[in-house]
C-alpha cells in the first residue's frame, strides 16, 4: 500500500493545482474503507508541502516521495492497524550512487514536555495528551522496512530516518532530543529553526540526480512491479515460483488449499468411505487483483499433491497464450488448460478440482456451430462445470462482460451452488497489482468511461501509472513501436470499429482493415495458422514478436497485459454535449478490392449487432470493452480517439504531461526495472516434480 509516489518538485506542482489532497483522500478511503479525518488532510496539506519545499531548496527536487507507505509487504494482513510510514524518501547516495532511503515521521506539534522524568519514551503534547516518542515509531518502521518482510530485503542500501516538526523550535521540543532520548540511524529530529541543518543533511543523503530509478527498484520489491504472468510461468517451468502472493491473495489461496486437504481424497491413502461433500469457491475482484495468479498457483500446488486438476477459461487469447507460448512442446501441460464448453460430457471419474478463470464469460449453454446436435449442451454451462469436479473455483469480475451471451454473475454461481447442495465460500480481492498497482488509475478509467457511477475527475499522476493522449494514429504507433523495439512489451488495440477480413488467398495476406485517414493497419489474424510475412495466429498474437504489426481487440487482449498499451477509441463511443453517445456502424463493399469498408462509422462487432442486443445493453458492452482495453498496461496507456471532440475530452481528463515527471519509457527505466520478456521455451517435455508433503499447509505461497 502507498498513496502517492512523486518527485518532490512534482508533488509541489500537484499541490499548487489543488489536486494533491483530494487524490490522497480518495486513495485513503479505498485502502482504509473510511474517509480521512480533517486532521489527516490538514497534515498532508501542510507537512508534505514543507518537506517537499525543503528538498527543492536543497537542490534535491528529483528525490522521490512515497507517501503513506506500508512498512512491510504484508500490511494488508493488519487492516485495522497497518504500519504506515508518513513519507519514504528515495534516491541515490551521493558518494557511491547506491539506493538511499530515509523514513520520515511528520509531526505538526509545536511543543513537547516530559510525562515522567525517568523515561523519554512518552511525551506530553499540549492539546493531545500522552504520545509515543516519534523516534520509537521510526524504530519500529525501520526494523520492519529493512527486515525480511520489508521491501529493502536483499538490496544494497543506506537507510535512516528522522522526525520533522516544522511548527516547533528545538527549545520547545527539547525532550525529543535530550541526552536520554532514543538513538539510532532513524533518530534524527529536525525543527523549523534547524531547517538549514535538515537541508544540509538531505544533500548528504541524496545525490542531485533523479530518484525515479531508485523508486522503481523499491516498487518492484513492494510487489507493485510484478513479473508478467506468462514470463513468470516460463521462468518457473510451470513448477517453481518467483514472487509471493500477498495479503488477501494469500488468504484465499490458503483457504482453498486447506479445504482441498479436508474434502478431497489423499491419492496416497484412499479413504474407506469417500467424502461426498462439494465445495464451490467464488472469488471476485477487478482487473489486476491477482485472480489468475491465485488460480495458477493453487493449480501447481494441488497437482503436486497428486490431485486431478484442470484450468478452464472462456478466453481463447488467454488459453492460447499459455498453451502455445508457455507450454510450447509440452502436450501434458497444454492438456491441463481447457475451456468452459469442454464439459458437456462430464469426466468419469470427476476431476478433483476445476479452476474457472474469467467466470464472467460463462455462457448459458455450451454450443458450437461446428458440433453435431447430440454434442451440444442441454443444461446450463455452470451446471456442466459443477458436474465435472468435486471442488470448483470461480474467479469472476462482472465489470469485464463484453459479449451479450456471457452470463457469469455472482447470482448465477450462488444459485447453482445452492441447487447442487454445495458449500459456497465467497471472497473479494481489492489489492491492485495490474496497472502498476495503481487502483487510482483503474477507478479513473471506470469514471471516465461511465462504468462506475461517479463523476470523472482529471487524472492525478500517482507515480505508479502513466497515461497520455496521442494526436494521431501515427504518433500513437510511433510511441508503442519505440517501446517495443527498446525491449518493453507493447501492443496496439482498438475498439471493434472496422470490418474484419479473414486472411486472403494461399499466401494468407492480411487486409489493412483499420483505416484512419492515410494510416492503414490490419487486425490480428483471424486464423489459427501463421499468415503472410510471419503474422502470428490470433491465439499467440499477444506474445509473438510480430504481433506489434497488427491491431488487437478486446477478444484477443482480455486477460493479458503489456508494459505499454496503445488504445484506439473508434466511433462506437464518442463524446457529445457532456455525454457518451454509442453508435452502430454500417459497411459497404469496396468496388476495387471487393473487401468490406466503413460506410457509417460505429461498432462492427457482430456480437453486439442490433438484432442481438438492445441499445442499453449495447452501450454497457461497449463501455466494458474499452474498460478492458484501457486496463491492459502495467506502466503506461496511450489513448487516441478517431473523433476530435472525444480526443479533446480525453485530453481534458488526462491533463498536462508536465505533471507526470519522467515517462516510464524503457530508456528511462533503471537496469533493475528492465524485466526481459522471455521467448517461448523450446520443444520437449519439461520434467515435472511431484512434491509429496505430509503437511497440507504451506507456510508461504508464491505466484508463478
Amino acid at each position: 500500500m502507498l498513496l502517492l509516489r512523486l518527485a518532490a518538485q512534482d508533488l509541489l506542482t500537484l499541490n499548487s493545482r489543488r489536486r494533491m489532497v483530494p487524490h490522497l483522500a480518495a486513495r485513503w478511503r479505498y485502502f482504509r474503507g473510511a474517509d480521512a479525518s480533517l486532521s489527516e488532510r490538514s497534515a498532508w496539506a501542510e507537512s508534505l508541502v514543507h518537506l517537499a519545499e525543503d528538498l527543492v531548496a536543497a537542490g534535491r527536487g528529483n528525490v522521490e516521495m512515497i507517501v503513506e507507505c506500508a512498512a512491510t509487504l504484508d500490511e494488508a494482513d493488519r487492516p485495522g492497524d497497518p504500519r504506515l510510514i508518513d513519507v519514504v524518501l528515495v534516491g541515490h547516495h551521493p558518494a557511491d550512487r547506491r539506493l538511499s532511503v530515509q523514513l520520515v515521521e511528520l509531526k505538526r506539534w509545536s511543543m513537547v514536555t516530559r510525562v515522567e522524568r525517568a523515561t523519554a519514551e512518552l511525551v506530553h503534547v499540549p492539546g493531545m495528551g500522552r504520545k509515543k516518542h516519534p523516534v520509537l515509531q521510526l524504530r519500529e518502521y525501520y526494523e520492519a522496512f529493512t527486515g525480511s518482510r520489508g521491501p529493502l530485503h536483499g538490496l544494497d542500501f543506506e537507510c535512516g530516518g528522522f522526525a520533522y516538526l516544522h511548527n516547533a523550535t528545538a527549545e520547545s521540543v527539547r525532550p525529543l532530543a535530550d541526552v536520554d532520548a532514543p538513538t539510532g540511524v532513524y533518530a534524527g529530529v529536525y525543527t523549523n529553526d534547524r531547517r538549514e541543518r535538515l537541508i544540509s543533511d538531505l544533500r548528504e543523503h541524496f545525490a542531485d540526480e533523479g530518484g525515479a530509478s531508485a523508486a522503481e527498484i523499491l516498487l518492484q520489491n513492494m510487489g507493485l512491479r510484478n513479473t508478467p504472468l506468462l514470463d513468470a510461468m516460463i521462468r518457473s517451468h510451470g513448477e517453481d515460483t518467483v514472487f509471493t502472493l500477498r495479503g488477501r491473495q494469500k488468504k484465499v489461496a490458503d483457504q482453498i488449499l486447506d479445504t482441498a486437504a479436508k474434502v478431497l481424497p489423499d491419492p496416497q491413502r484412499p479413504a474407506l468411505v469417500p467424502d461426498e461433500r462439494r465445495v464451490v469457491f467464488l472469488v471476485t475482484g477487478g482487473a489486476g487483483t491477482g485472480k489468475s495468479a491465485i488460480g495458477l498457483q493453487i493449480k501447481a500446488e494441488l497437482e503436486a499433491r497428486g490431485h486431478t486438476v484442470k484450468y478452464a477459461s472462456g478466453s481463447r487469447a488467454f488459453n492460447g497464450a499459455i498453451q502455445n507460448h508457455v507450454g510450447h512442446g509440452d502436450r501434458e501441460f497444454k492438456e491441463t488448460f481447457t475451456y468452459f464448453s469442454n464439459f458437456v460430457t462430464p469426466p468419469d471419474p470427476p476431476l478433483d478440482v476445476l479452476i474457472c478463470d474469467e467466470a464472467h464469460r460463462l455462457r448459458d449453454r455450451s454450443t458450437n456451430r461446428f458440433w453435431k446436435p447430440e454434442h451440444q449442451g442441454t443444461k446450463p454451462q455452470v451446471d456442466e462445470i459443477l458436474d465435472a469436479s468435486r471442488l470448483t473455483v470461480f474467479f469472476l469480475d462482472e465489470g469485464q462482460c463484453v459479449r451479450p451471451n456471457e452470463v457469469g454473475t455472482v447470482d448465477l454461481i450462488e444459485d447453482a451452488a445452492e441447487r447442487y447442495g454445495a458449500t459456497l465460500l465467497a471472497y473479494e480481492l481489492r489489492e491492485q497489482f495490474r496497472c502498476g498497482g495503481s487502483d487510482a488509475y483503474i477507478r479513473w478509467v471506470r469514471a471516465v468511461l461511465g462504468v462506475a457511477d461517479e463523476d470523472p475527475k482529471q487524472w492525478t499522476p500517482d507515480g505508479l501509472m502513466h497515461v497520455e493522449v496521442a494526436d494521431s494514429p501515427e504518433e500513437l504507433e510511433r510511441i508503442i513501436r519505440t517501446e517495443a523495439l527498446a525491449g518493453a512489451s507493447a501492443r496496439l488495440v482498438a475498439g471493434y470499429c472496422w470490418p474484419w477480413t479473414k486472411p486472403i488467398g494461399k499466401e494468407r495476406r492480411l487486409e489493412a482493415d483499420v483505416r484512419i485517414g492515410d494510416w492503414h493497419r490490419p487486425w490480428n489474424a483471424d486464423s489459427d495458422a501463421v499468415c503472410e510475412n510471419g503474422a502470428p495466429p490470433a491465439k499467440i498474437w499477444s506474445v509473438h514478436e510480430r504481433g506489434i504489426d497488427q491491431i488487437g481487440c478486446v477478444y484477443t487482449a482480455q486477460g493479458l497485459e503489456w508494459d505499454w498499451c496503445g488504445v484506439i477509441m473508434g466511433e462506437d463511443m464518442v463524446r457529445r454535449d457532456g455525454q457518451w453517445v454509442f453508435r452502430r456502424g454500417k459497411e459497404r463493399k469496396d468496388a476495387e478490392s471487393g473487401v468490406k469498408r466503413v460506410a457509417v462509422p460505429g461498432s462492427f462487432d457482430p456480437k453486439v449487432k442490433a438484432g442481438s442486443v438492445g441499445e442499453q445493453q449495447f452501450a454497457r458492452l461497449v463501455r466494458h470493452a474499452y474498460h478492458v482495453l484501457m486496463t491492459r498496461a502495467s506502466r503506461a496507456t496511450v489513448l487516441y480517439s478517431t473523433d476530435e471532440e472525444t480526443r479533446d475530452y480525453l485530453k481534458d481528463m488526462v491533463g498536462g504531461l508536465q505533471l507526470h515527471g519522467l515517462r516510464p519509457t524503457w530508456e528511462n527505466l533503471p537496469e533493475e526495472a528492465r524485466v526481459p520478456h522471455l521467448p517461448r521455451p523450446g520443444r520437449g517435455r519439461r520434467r515435472r516434480k511431484k512434491r509429496q508433503s505430509t503437511d497440507p499447509h504451506t507456510p508461504d505461497l508464491f505466484l508463478f
